[in-house]
Parts: structure tokens; C-alpha cells; sequence
């Protein structure tokens, strides 16, 4: 069939006079076409009303698609049962032309974006090899929707503590932040509601309050808004997983960040003619500060010690020095696990990640035996006596051994004897009682008070006063 490009040059060369002859050598065609186009009188080419071989089962496809569950090889054999001479290519051509099974596909929209204006973040479920074993993790990516610069992390889950942990990384990387941080309604992030009636968790929305960003979220169903990260995910798995092995998650993240700095931002992306770092070169300067200082992100648990002196998370015990009962706070970071009892640090160590039920010991917190904290809390207390009074040291030596009482409570009862009482007698009274084997400090401190009234107080002479 000629189109109407060629119907139009057939009426242009019949004006200059051309024959029917000549117009059909000129375009390839028949004499006869040539004949036939010029009788009709237009160039609109004449609708097609043959008749399809499916249009008199219309209603019957449609009904058949339905009670099959959409499968266009039941709806075939049906049809051929029905005694429907159409082939299985012509039944599918058929349902596509007529909107059987499948809506209209919308052109996709384009969005424009400032210097600093946006950043989109999501997660995606991938497989690696990591310690030789295929694992499924999750996958985080942060892109400045300008530059395109990409980051990404791997994570073996995503929780809120993981997202702020990103984040945080993300950001520093980037040396700052655009203004909205686009989601996709992600339950990490959102507390209720979706696209523009989000509303994201309060301590989520404070942490971008505190790093310089607000959240948004686009529509339900309008992937295209999210584009500029789900994009990358593919581009991630097919060039940058593709072949590439890992001893854990930590190294796997090494080499995201190399790949990052070395391959993803420098390459040239042939839709904008130039790298991500080119471009960041000019967004740079529109992101937002980050704050002078960012407090390390951590999750918080109380935990009480164990009977084996561990704390546990996540099913992982650490060990610590303090007393069996005692409740201690926990701080889970990134890489480790800081234990606070009060306001001091007791116990840091190397997180475990991807495995259960390790036990992480500290040779600090298992001293061999006569080493543990009462002899060290023994040992404390009787330095500070001899830091005081170093010419004590027989005495101080054999009141720890022959003392009755609890040791450090004996030498920090001694140290307030020497600040309240002179030194010359109590030093005199501790010589005897070193000298008799008396180790009771209730007997020594009356001896001292007594050497003090005779030494120090007399009695008044009965005469008148002056």
C-alpha cells in the first residue's frame, strides 16, 4: 500500500506533466497503481476494511481472558474448541490492538532539576558472594539528581539505625546536602500516609532537620519521579557485582566507594555529555552545609550482665568487667559495641556482623585468678594510703591480709584516720599496734583519740580568772 508521501509525489508529477509512464518508473510502482491513485483524487490513503478473524469472537475473547486469569494459551485453546481458526500470534496481536489484558503504556515525563535542589535515596534486595557464600543483602543508594552522583552502601538489613548510618556516610561524601531528599514511601522512613500527605518518623524528620534536608515522597505508583535512583540499581548489579567477590560486608563497601570514586562519577554519560564529577563541580557549591559537628550514630539498648559477665545484642555476647546483675548501657554503632556503665566506658569491641551467637571476649575482663577487680579495687585503695603515707607500708601490707572487713573499705577508713587526725600521734599508736599484731581499727582509732587528750588537753587549774 502507498503511503501519502507517495501518493502526494504522483499528483506533483502528474502537474508537471509527467505520463502515467514515467511517474511509475520514477517511483517503482505499477502503471496500474499509478492509475488507480490519480482516479481517487487524494492523497489520504484509504482505510483498510477487511475484516479480522477474531472480531466475531470480541466478546468471547474478553470473557475468556477473565474466567483463564489473563493466560493467552488457555484463551487460545478455548477458542480453538469454540472451532475458531486464529492462530496464537494473530489471538495475541488481536488483544494488544484491542486493549485485552494490557493498558496503554503514558509517556514518560521529564523532570527538570536545579543545582542542589534534590537527592533521591532508596534500597534494593541483591545477592552476593561474600565469604565465598551467596547472601542476600540490601542494597542503599543516595544520587544527587543534578550530577548524578552516585553512593551506595550494602547492608545485611535496612532498619532505621542502618538508613541514618547511610545517610550520614552518604553526606560526607557528597561534603553536603541538597535541599529535599526524594522517597518512595519507604516504611523505614514514613510514619503514615503517602506521596504529598506523607508523614515521615519524627526521629527520622529531625535527623534531616539536623543534616540540612526535608523528606518528600512521591505518588503512589509514579516510579518515574524516583528515576535517578532506581536507575543505578541495575547499572550496579550488571557492572559493578558482575564477577566480584568480597570477604564481608565491610570490604564489599571498600570497594563500592573505590568504584564510586573511580568508575561510576567519572564516566562519561553520553545523555549529558559529561561525568557526574564534572557536573557536581558546579553543585557543590548549592548544597547545604553539613553541621560542624555530626554525633556518631548509634542504637541504644540496656542490658543487664549475664552470670557469665556478657551482655548481649543480637544474639552475640560481649564480654565486660562489671559485676554479674549489673544493668549496663549499650550503644550498637556501626563497627562496635561501646557498653557505658554511667557516664564511663567499661567495655568496647569489634561489632559482629552477619553471624549469630558469637561470643566476643576482652583477656581485660578475664584476669587469671587473683587478678580480678576486687584485687585490683584492693590494690587502688592501698596505693592512695602510701601515696599519703609511704613510711606505712609494713602496716598497710598486713591490714589488707589480717584485717576483719573488706579490704579496700579498711584502707579508705585508714586514709580518712590520717586526714583527720594529727600525724605524729597516729603515726606513734600504729607503730605499737603493728608492734602487738592489733589490726582492729575501731581498738587503733580509740588508742589514737587517746594519745590526743594526753598529749594535747590538760585540766584547768582551780584558781580565779584572769
Amino acid at each position: 500500500m502507498l503511503d501519502e508521501g507517495q501518493r502526494t509525489a504522483i499528483f506533483e508529477l502528474q502537474k508537471k506533466g509527467a505520463s502515467i509512464r514515467q511517474i511509475a518508473r520514477a517511483l517503482g510502482i505499477s502503471r496500474g497503481v499509478v492509475r488507480k491513485v490519480l482516479r481517487s483524487g487524494t492523497t489520504e490513503v484509504p482505510p483498510l476494511t477487511r475484516e479480522e478473524k477474531g472480531e466475531s469472537y470480541l466478546e468471547q475473547i474478553r470473557e475468556l481472558y477473565g474466567t483463564c486469569e489473563g493466560n493467552l494459551v488457555r484463551v487460545h485453546e478455548e477458542l480453538r474448541a469454540l472451532g475458531c481458526d486464529l492462530s496464537y500470534p494473530a489471538l495475541t496481536s488481536f488483544c494488544r490492538r484491542h486493549g485485552i489484558g494490557r493498558k496503554p503504556k503514558p509517556p514518560a515525563g521529564r523532570y527538570h532539576f536545579e543545582p542542589g535542589q534534590e537527592m533521591q535515596h532508596d534500597t534494593s534486595p541483591h545477592t552476593l558472594w561474600v565469604g565465598g557464600v551467596r547472601k542476600a543483602v540490601q542494597v542503599a543508594s543516595l544520587v544527587l539528581c543534578y550530577s548524578r552522583l552516585l553512593f551506595f552502601q550494602y547492608y545485611h538489613r535496612f532498619r532505621r539505625f542502618e538508613c541514618k548510618v547511610f545517610l550520614t556516610a552518604a553526606l560526607r561524601y557528597f561534603g553536603g546536602s541538597a535541599g529535599t531528599m526524594m522517597i518512595d514511601n519507604t516504611h523505614v522512613i514514613v510514619l503514615r500516609g503517602t506521596g504529598a500527605e506523607m508523614v515521615p518518623v519524627p526521629e527520622m524528620e529531625a535527623f534531616g532537620g539536623h543534616m540540612g534536608f526535608v523528606i518528600q515522597a512521591h505518588e503512589k505508583g509514579d516510579a518515574n519521579r524516583s528515576a535517578r535512583v532506581e536507575g543505578p540499581f541495575s547499572y550496579i548489579q550488571r557492572n559493578f557485582e558482575a564477577g566480584r567477590r568480597g570477604e564481608d560486608l565491610a570490604d564489599w563497601n571498600r570497594q563500592a566507594v573505590d568504584w564510586c570514586d573511580h568508575y561510576a562519577n567519572v564516566k562519561v554519560k553520553r545523555a549529558l555529555g559529561a561525568s557526574a564529577r564534572e557536573l557536581f563541580a558546579a553543585e557543590q557549591p548549592c548544597l547545604r552545609p553539613l553541621p560542624v559537628y555530626i554525633p556518631e550514630v548509634y542504637l541504644l539498648h540496656h542490658r543487664t550482665v549475664d552470670v557469665e559477665g556478657y551482655v548481649r545484642v543480637d544474639t552475640n555476647a560481649y564480654s565486660v568487667p562489671s559485676p554479674v546483675g549489673r544493668m549496663l548501657e549499650v550503644r550498637e554503632t556501626r563497627d562496635r559495641v561501646v557498653v557505658y556503665e554511667g557516664p564511663h566506658i567499661v567495655a568496647a569491641h569489634a561489632k559482629v556482623v552477619g553471624e549469630r551467637n558469637r561470643r566476643v571476649t576482652d583477656p581485660a575482663h578475664r584476669p587469671p585468678r587473683g587478678q580480678g577487680h576486687k584485687t585490683r579495687e584492693k590494690q587502688a585503695a592501698a596505693r592512695e594510703v602510701l601515696r599519703v603515707v609511704p613510711e606505712l607500708a609494713d602496716y598497710v601490707a598486713e591490714l589488707g591480709r589480717r584485717g576483719r572487713g573488706y579490704a579496700p573499705r579498711l584502707f579508705r577508713r585508714l586514709l580518712q584516720m590520717i586526714k583527720d587526725y594529727p600525724r605524729e600521734p597516729l603515726l606513734a599508736v600504729l607503730a605499737e599496734a603493728a608492734q602487738y599484731g592489733l589490726y582492729d581499727l575501731e581498738r587503733v582509732e580509740r588508742m589514737v583519740l587517746k594519745r590526743i587528750g594526753e598529749d594535747f588537753f590538760y585540766p584547768q587549774s582551780g584558781g580565779d580568772d584572769a
